[in-house]
């Protein structure tokens, strides 16, 4: 195991029984407290995930939060898991000694000494677990929730600046000057507080934790309007565009959308040489640097920095509606959907790595169709953005295929990175594993296993924060109606845009079984749209309503306007087919391999499941025997698995790099697939996605 793992390991063990009660007795604050804000906004009343409802280039509107409730199956229990387990286990992480993200706050109030700790950007690792504490409680409305969130508040609230600056290292440490050197992610920790207090308030209807944002908010604006040189290149880990048009959106305060739109405008107008504001950190496509967004053709750089970009830009578009700005948008999306995206729907292929204008990148996007499976780096965060870019071309294009993406991620290369238990995590997401193929003590990110907490601590709240958010991901407002976008049991109960009520509730146990019923409960009396997406790999999907055919169209949504009634019923039966999946023919690491797919999961298959002793690299699939779908109660928490004829091949020994080779003997075995996101829950184990295939 990496040694910085084992040794936060090792801590966490020993500390966790008594981190609720870290920290002593507060002192007295040094600061003040920081007061509403002297200027009231009008705020907006909306209560979405995005705010968009008033956005004038959008098709699809978000619901209210707390509008829709998972009710049972695979993502009742995944919300579940995340309300009772992943989102206290995680404030008992980062409030304690361990993760410290909540000393450091303490520390910069004056309420205790010592020094900061965790990477630079840990301020928004902690927002982030806020905000998905804030989506549990706008389901649950457990006050236990709102106290913890006021006192954590507060405290933030002291540790903010006068003139509204707010970024722990800094304020912590003299050393460091504000925005002197963009390593420090100052507006990284910016969009992540922004958001967060958005969704504060719109779940509570509060503003404490908005006046803090909005303090903060107008010194960003002070800061860059007028732009000096100084901080021109400063925009680049862009999670403060959301943030700032959130916030827009929230206080009609149209300063905020202009300064989120010049985020946009600055990249690609600085020479792209070293300088004091740059150094410590890549400079050029890793940052986003080189061309103009409304130039550019392809996915460069640090993945999770791009995609955020994309997705702040959909949401400056939602406002302003430039075409320049969609059209680029939309050149992104193919690159990255259809040249660098795997099976999973994870993204970024590489640690190290050069972009193909030769600048050098990390943990991000190469050159297209090149797709290691070994090396794939695929950060889970990476991952997680690549689907918030895709809700929010959802929301902006009103096409399906965005939601098929959203659902590729959610279940497979997001929940991959956390365990089934919900308490231990990974940062990257191979799809291959071989036993000793990579000394992980040189890494720093990679892992043998899933380890408790991990040192750079942004993956595993962006994960929590989706789960606890994926009910407002399942539906969005059309026009004159709603669009249902991911399936599983649940109820809706919302007003569309109209005002009028809606109610219905949703019955299914997706993703293991593609039957779908959806019963109307309440809804006015005139017309209106129910839209129902239809997988593109969902070939053969019937759907009915009260017994009478409609057409479904893989790959598109089901437009359905009538006047509906409480008790109307809609069946929709997705076939469930075991599909075998090839790469691009320039994907020169999968050729001639396959890998399985049934429904939105794609499969793998893990050493816990083979005879002791096979090499991951010596299973082959049975091209021409038939694979099986079952679900298995007691394997991985209760998991669909594919029962299948694979061919083990007889392994050859040697360690030349090149060897002869003879006629393979094979042995057949029956063995099993399982769900990608459940690997490496059975001990460590070798792990494979693409598999060859042989047939007779």
């Amino acid at each position: 195991m990496n040694k910085h793992v084992m040794k936060n390991w090792l801590a966490l063990g020993s500390v966790l029984v008594g981190l609720a009660a870290c920290g002593g007795a507060e002192q007295t604050s040094k600061k003040e407290k920081t007061q509403p804000v002297a200027h009231r906004h009008s705020l907006d009343t909306n209560k979405g995930i995005i705010d968009n409802t008033n956005s004038p280039n959008v098709q699809l509107k978000s619901i209210d939060i707390g509008d829709c409730r998972w009710t049972q199956g695979f993502w009742a229990d995944k919300f579940k898991q995340a309300e009772e387990v992943m989102v206290p286990y995680m404030g008992t992480v980062l409030k304690g000694d361990v993760g410290h993200a909540y000393n450091n706050f303490k520390i910069a109030a004056g309420l205790q000494e010592g020094q900061h700790k965790g990477f630079w950007w840990h301020d928004g690792d902690f927002y982030k677990w806020m905000e998905a504490s804030m989506y549990i409680y706008g389901v649950n409305q457990d006050e236990k929730i709102l106290q913890e969130m006021d006192e954590i508040i507060e405290v933030i609230g002291q540790a903010q600046q006068p003139d509204g600056y707010l970024s722990t290292p800094a304020i912590i440490n003299d050393k460091i000057k504000p925005f002197t050197n963009r390593k420090y992610h100052e507006l990284y920790n910016s969009g992540h507080l922004m958001t967060s207090a958005c969704i504060h308030y719109r779940v509570t209807g509060q503003t404490n934790f908005l006046d803090i944002a909005v303090k903060h908010a107008d010194y960003l604006y002070d800061l860059f309007s007028p732009k000096t040189d100084s901080v021109k290149r400063f925009g680049f880990n862009q999670t403060q565009i959301m943030g700032l048009v959130e916030m827009y959106r929230t206080t009609q305060d149209k300063r905020y959308l202009e300064l989120a739109e010049q985020f946009i405008n600055l990249r690609g107008q600085s020479k792209v040489i070293e300088d004091p504001t740059t150094k410590g950190y890549p400079i050029g496509d890793m940052v986003q640097e080189r061309v103009p967004l409304r130039e550019e053709n392809e996915a460069v750089g640090h993945a999770v920095l791009a995609l955020y970009y994309y997705a702040g830009a959909a949401d400056v578009y939602a406002e302003t509606g430039e075409q320049a700005l969609i059209d680029a948008l939309d050149r992104l999306w193919d690159n990255v959907v259809n040249q660098k995206m795997y099976v999973t729907g994870a993204v970024g292929q590489t640690h190290y790595g050069a972009s193909t204008r030769r600048d050098k990148i990390e943990e991000g996007f190469i050159d297209a169709y090149m797709m290691p499976n070994l090396t794939a780096y695929n950060e889970t965060c990476a991952n997680i953005c690549n689907s918030m870019f895709s809700h929010r071309m959802l929301g902006v294009k009103g096409e399906s295929k965005y939601a098929d993406i959203m659902e590729l991620v959610l279940h497979n290369s997001a929940l991959s990175g956390i365990s089934l238990a919900g308490t231990e995590y990974y940062y990257g997401n191979p799809l291959r594993k071989i036993d000793g193929a990579l000394d992980y003590e040189k890494m720093n990110t990679e892992l043998p296993q899933r380890a408790p907490y991990l040192d750079c601590f942004c993956c595993p709240p962006n994960l929590v924060r989706t789960i606890a958010k994926s009910p407002g991901w399942a539906y969005s407002k059309s026009a004159n109606g709603i669009s249902v976008n991911l399936y599983g049991g649940n109820e809706l109960n919302t007003t569309l845009l109209d005002g009028s009520a809606l109610k219905l509730t949703q019955t299914s146990d997706y993703p293991w079984d593609g039957a779908v019923k959806i019963e109307i409960k309440e809804c006015k009396a005139e017309p209106f749209d129910i839209i129902l997406r239809v997988p593109n790999w969902a070939k053969g999907t019937s759907i009915k309503v009260n017994g009478q055919s409609v057409e479904a169209v893989p790959g598109q949504f089901a437009k359905i306007t009538r006047t509906w009634q409480s008790g109307d019923v809609i069946e929709m039966d997705m076939p469930m087919e075991i599909t075998m999946l090839e790469g691009h023919p320039r994907i020169e690491e999968v050729r001639n391999q396959v890998a399985i797919k049934r429904g939105p999961v794609v499969y793998c298959v893990e050493t816990p499941d083979l005879p002791k002793g096979t090499s991951i690299l010596d299973v082959y699939v049975s091209g021409d025997s038939p694979m099986k779908a079952e679900y298995e109660e007691d394997l991985l928490g209760g998991v669909t698995a594919i029962k299948a004829e694979f061919m083990l091949r007889q392994p050859q020994s040697g360690d030349d790099m090149y060897r002869a080779v003879s006629k393979p003997v094979f042995e057949k075995y029956q063995g099993q697939l399982i769900p990608y996101f459940a690997w490496s829950n059975r001990g460590e184990a070798e792990l494979n996605v693409f598999l060859p295939v042989i047939w007779e």
